[in-house]
């Protein structure tokens, strides 16, 4: 049995994740969900929108499943979200950017593994008012760039793609992209001579062109490997290229934790009216089985959606249908269901 903190969160966070607990169900798999609470609501009732009692909890089960939350208006309050991050070690944000049949996108065969640096850059929320405005402090670090590096590399042979590359600006950020770009290199030459790895290339690009190319040759990407500003924006931009920010699941994973969660936000102009689409809530704990060795599992459930996503005929009104998020969630559950 594997035990699981679900923290539902803000918005349509409880609705997505309601209908993925539900599909979760219908598995060959023993779970013990452990309802946890996060986000604005809980900081409107009680002052605080991370609990002690959810960092202790998603510190001491199998993994997370993460909905999504509001941002607090309060400035001093940090992100729920970059918090449990932070305190949890989780160093490695995947982020797959993937088409699926019967979902328009841009183009089709896409398949790329966005890896963003999760635990310093500028996201450290080391920041300053001063008499001007306010300043924000870049924090790289050699470790952290060598061991994202690694997981890059780790990824790309576990999902059998032949190519790794790495983002940076390090033409104008030159001290802290240039560690970045070093620490990439020296890592690529390290698992140059590793067995399993020589069919791997590595190259690099900056940031700016990597943005026009993820748009015009998509198919160039397999896994990209960068910064934490730049993994944030560039899988937001490749979630468009796919169906948008509702096909986007994400894991956040360190050395002895997992959190899965979908790229997008709690969408308040359409929380409580039932329509969110589950599909990156749904592909996201499909990660959180990858995560606990599931492996087959976790193949049956994506095929379970994919089934749901060709035929085309429950679907929430994002992908072109009338349906409601349960009812995407019981065609998924259909098929997924065992005998």
């Amino acid at each position: 049995m594997y035990t699981v903190t679900v923290i539902p969160g803000d918005g349509i966070g409880p609705e997505v994740m309601e209908a993925t607990l539900d599909i979760l169900e219908a598995s060959d798999l023993e779970f013990d969900f452990h309802e946890a609470r996060a986000g604005y609501a809980c900081y409107q009732e009680t002052g605080n929108n991370l609990p002690h009692e959810t960092l202790e909890m998603a510190s001491n089960t199998d993994a997370t499943l993460f909905g999504a939350v509001t941002s607090v208006p309060d400035q001093k309050t940090s992100s729920a979200i970059v918090t449990l991050r932070k305190e949890l070690g989780l160093y490695a944000n995947l982020r797959p950017i993937k088409s699926y049949p019967g979902v328009k996108s841009l183009y089709d065969d896409v398949d790329i593994l966005i890896i963003r640096e999760n635990s310093e850059g500028l996201y450290s929320g080391i920041e300053e008012v001063t008499s001007e405005g306010a300043n924000a402090l870049r924090v790289i670090t050699r470790k952290a760039s060598h061991r994202i590096s690694r997981v890059a590399f780790e990824e790309a042979k576990n999902r059998g793609k032949t190519r790794v590359t790495a983002v940076h600006k390090a033409n104008v950020l030159r001290k802290s992209d240039g560690v970045f770009r070093n620490s990439f290199w020296k890592v690529a030459e390290e698992y140059k001579e590793k067995d399993g790895y020589q069919d791997i290339a590595a190259d690099e690009l900056y940031v700016d062109a990597a943005a026009m190319f993820l748009v015009t040759d998509p198919h160039r990407f397999q896994v990209v490997v960068t910064t934490n500003l730049f993994g944030d924006i560039l899988s937001d931009e490749g979630a468009g290229l796919v169906g948008g920010l509702g096909m986007a699941p994400s894991a956040n994973i360190g050395d002895n934790n997992g959190l899965f969660e979908p790229v997008h936000g709690s969408a308040p102009d359409i929380a409580g009216k039932g329509v969110a689409n589950p599909t990156a809530m749904v592909l996201s704990a499909c990660l959180m089985l990858q995560f606990l060795g599931e492996h087959q599992e976790a193949f049956e459930l994506e095929q379970a959606l994919i089934k749901v996503l060709e035929e085309g005929t429950v679907l929430t009104p994002d992908l072109g249908g009338t349906s409601t998020t349960m009812e995407m969630a019981q065609a998924v559950k259909k098929y997924f269901k065992k005998s």
